[in-house]
């Protein structure tokens, strides 16, 4: 047998377990259908598997929390707006390595295994990034045995469903618990009063009595989350907002129907969605109920269980960590400081050094709009206690600035905790700053940028502060379930070792330049492509052909992230492909998906443009299969579980200076994908790790973008000395690309030629230039090898070495050495031998 043909492991179920899944499948069938097995439909049998795999799920979560109990460890709690977890069924399968088991079971009733798993929906949660690293930081905590608990919001609706209509995206809610979830577990019995508004009294002892205007509750749900090795299993608890008295019936029995409801509606209302438009100041009065909502109900948990088990409010931040994702939970701050100082009724300083050891805050953007600001006379109607604490705070902060620069008032109004230029609002990003012991950045470049630009002097007052946490991903999720074959074949190259430890990733090097390694490698990419392929015909009805270069940018669609640049790009190969048909061109087939911000009117614009381009050019019979343009729609987890295993180019293309680190640029990089990329965020790293000569790099750094918006961002004359540039847009003010209705995309115009803030122009030609040198690599023997080296050499990005590093460095908590798999595990491991193209749906 071949050497690399991934037909050496053969994985089979053990006769006793299977029996016993089965057996325990017909009894959920029957108790909660109500159906026999002949009459079960797939969803059935769906929930049936969940539920029994969540059985099995619950014992080894008993055991780790009565572990995490009896070894009095500190713990670890994770306060995020959005946990991205996708699918769970197949994700606690592969950790729990019962993925065979389970297929056998289902197949001997003669039920396909792929078709119950893709009956789960993909948990609404979060949005991009953001909530798929929080996602990632569970799987990696889990799996080193921290424990740990994630804290958001059980949104009913989540972000909303994409649906591109006419080329333009419209927004639907997102019905993932429309029939129900087998995942969680409501807590009735944890429930927490969160109070907004009214007034505060000061007594003459200094201290403050608030009198909320208004209260609502948080109840719990708790979603297992099981970590790969020893099974240490941590919980994801969100909170499902409701009112005090669900109804009030004297107002109903008076016929005001409507009134007696409202109470509840403006309740529930903050648990319904994430993200409300900010467009409205209802929105905006939203948004930041839903934060406080969830950070309350969360601090209360928190030191409840705290209390419960140590007795002693004053030892809190020797007991937990708390960390902040993002600035979306920095109202943690205030609020912890409140509970301290009003209900547990500690002083003020002993409070503060509490708050201050306690609380970490993780910084994921340099966007202004992104660190958010609040107005102080929403901040006073809605928080006015905490508005009060955080005007304490800055008094103190403020005569520490006066301390460290006497008489420097443009640095005390840079430090301040209100912005006093626009109208005083409430910065969340200084409020986060000034109350943690750490701050971290979430790549090398980021956190640098940081400490010199918009926390430069924040960093001056509390020096050290600032540590750098670079990104990372779970190969179990983005390597080991996505892409079944290339694990099969890297387990035979490298050892099962390879499952454990990405860092024995490194042995394939050493077959980067093996012919035979090369061809099966390249047959396993192959496969994922037909499989992408097949989907696409599926959702979309566009053919495509998997022997063309798959040049993918998916992640959430943002000027700054610059969709833009790459649909220009593929506009201009189109007119460069009609002006010489015959040339030896490389096929491609560019690849977009991603969401705009519902309220974001040029991010949705440049959609409809990628779709009216994506018209043109794929019903141009001139073109062939030389060029197409897909956009694939509700771009979310289990889409990119297909997508990336698929890739061959990676755009990572942001403005620099401006992504923070990204994590697809890791995913796809992982699957062997080529990135092209700017100077931006982690793909510096990811440089530095796979070798200059295996990545793509282009455009203006970070240093060069700041010079050019100095110089002014009218682009005329860079346009001017870029025919391609020129042609295209020309193209586009003709109405080639929208010949229904020339002027549409006149404003992505008019922004480009006068105001080219993300210096799309700018880097336009040596984009394009560089894109073409990819043509010639393509077909090269050095593809298929640079290739294999992105993969040998990703193994630092695993998010099992970031939360290593945030426990060190940040949380102080231990972790658990890697365990490896024994040889007599090995017929219960879930990857697969290579196998046919798998039939994927695009939902």
């Amino acid at each position: 047998m071949d050497q690399y043909s991934g037909q050496n492991y053969r994985p089979s179920g053990t006769t006793d377990s299977v029996s016993d899944i089965k057996s325990t499948m017909l009894s959920k069938i029957a108790l909660m259908a109500g159906k026999d097995a002949n009459h079960a439909t797939t969803r059935d049998w769906y929930v049936a598997a969940a539920l029994t795999l969540r059985d099995r799920i619950i014992s080894h979560w008993l055991r780790s929390n009565q572990a995490a109990h009896n070894s009095g460890d500190k713990h670890v709690f994770y306060l995020s707006l959005e946990f991205l977890i996708g699918r769970l069924f197949g994700d606690a399968l592969s950790n729990l390595r019962l993925t065979d088991d389970f297929r056998t079971a289902l197949e001997d009733f003669g039920v396909d295994f792929n078709a119950v798993k893709a009956m789960e929906p993909d948990a609404a949660l979060g949005n991009g990034g953001l909530g798929r690293l929080a996602a990632c930081f569970m799987d990696s905590m889990a799996t080193l045995a921290i424990p740990a608990r994630g804290y958001g919001i059980r949104y009913e609706h989540g972000l909303f469903r994409q649906i591109i209509s006419g080329g333009r995206q419209e927004e639907f809610p997102e019905q993932w618990l429309l029939s129900g979830n087998p995942w969680e577990f409501e807590r009735p019995e944890i429930v927490y009063r969160i109070a907004y508004g009214g007034t505060i009294e000061h007594d003459s002892r200094g201290r403050v009595s608030w009198h909320p205007g208004e209260e609502i509750e948080a109840v719990a749900y708790d979603t297992p989350i099981v970590g790969w090795g020893d099974h240490h299993v941590n919980a994801l608890r969100l909170w499902s907002s409701r009112a005090v008295d669900p109804l009030n019936i004297e107002i109903f029995n008076t016929g005001d129907h409507l009134g007696a409801m409202s109470e509840m509606a403006r309740a529930q209302a903050i648990s319904k969605f994430l993200y409300p438009s900010d467009e409205t100041p209802a929105g905006r009065e939203l948004r930041l109920r839903q934060e406080y909502f969830f950070v309350s109900a969360s601090l209360q948990d928190i030191i409840s269980n705290h209390l419960q088990g140590d007795g002693d409010v004053r030892t809190l931040a020797s007991c937990a960590a708390v960390q902040m994702n993002d600035t979306h939970p920095s109202l943690a701050v205030p609020e912890l400081m409140r509970l301290l100082v009003d209900v547990h009724q500690l002083g003020w300083t002993q409070a503060w050094q509490i708050t201050n050891k306690t609380v970490s805050y993780t910084n994921h953007t340099l966007l202004p709009e992104a660190l958010e600001t609040w107005p102080v006379e929403l901040f006073a109607r809605l928080l006015p206690r905490h508005l009060d604490i955080l005007y304490r705070i800055n008094e103190s902060n403020l005569a520490q600035a006066e301390t460290h620069a006497p008489g420097d008032i443009r640095f005390r109004a840079s430090v301040s905790l209100i912005d006093e230029t626009q109208g005083r609002r409430v910065r969340m990003g200084h409020v986060a700053f000034v109350g943690s012991h750490r701050i971290n950045g979430v790549s090398a470049m980021h956190s640098e940028l940081m400490r010199e630009t918009v926390f430069a002097d924040l960093n001056a007052l509390y020096p050290n502060r600032i540590t750098n946490k670079t990104n990372g991903i779970t190969f179990r999720r983005w390597l080991h379930q996505c892409n079944p074959g290339l694990t099969s074949l890297l387990r035979e190259a490298c050892g099962d070792s390879v499952l454990d430890d990405p860092a024995h990733l490194h042995a394939l090097e050493r077959l980067s330049d093996d012919n035979a390694f090369q061809q099966h490698f390249k047959a396993t990419k192959l496969r994922n492509k037909v499989s992408l392929a097949n989907a696409i015909t599926a959702r979309l009805g566009i053919q495509v052909d998997p022997s063309a270069m798959f040049d993918v940018q998916i992640k959430r669609i943002h000027e700054y992230k610059r969709q833009l640049l790459n649909a220009l790009e593929a506009a201009a190969l189109y007119l460069a492909i009609k002006d010489e048909p015959n040339r030896n061109w490389t096929p491609r087939v560019k690849i977009f998906a991603g969401k705009a911000a519902a309220s974001y009117h040029q991010a949705k614009l440049i959609i409809k443009f990628i779709n009216d381009l994506s018209t043109t050019i794929n019903n141009d019979p001139a073109v062939r299969d030389l060029l197409k343009v897909v956009f694939i729609p509700n771009y979310n987890v289990s889409a990119a579980e297909i997508i990336v295993p698929a890739c061959d180019l990676s755009e990572q293309i942001s403005t620099a200076g401006m992504e923070a680190s990204g994590t697809g640029n890791m995913k796809l990089a992982l699957n062997g994908a080529l990135t092209i990329g700017t100077l931006d965020g982690a793909n510096i790293e990811i440089r530095d790790h796979v070798g200059e000569d295996n990545i793509f790099i282009f455009g203006l750094n970070s240093e060069q973008v700041t010079q050019r918006r100095v110089q002014g961002l009218n682009a005329m004359q860079t346009i001017a000395a870029c025919p391609a540039l020129a042609r295209v847009l020309d193209a586009i003010e003709r109405g080639v690309f929208s010949p229904d209705e020339p002027q549409r995309f006149a404003p992505i115009v008019h922004s480009l030629r006068y105001l080219d803030h993300y210096l799309v122009a700018a880097d336009f030609d040596h984009y394009y230039r560089t894109q073409r040198l990819i043509d010639q690599r393509w077909s090269s023997p050095e593809w298929p090898r640079a290739s294999i080296l992105n993969v040998a050499r990703m193994g630092w990005f695993s998010s099992d070495r970031t939360i290593r590093e945030y426990a060190e460095d940040i949380w102080n908590v231990a972790v658990r050495e890697t365990q490896h798999i024994d040889a007599s595990d090995q017929h219960s491991a879930t990857v697969q031998p290579d196998q046919p193209a798998r039939t994927i749906r695009l939902t």
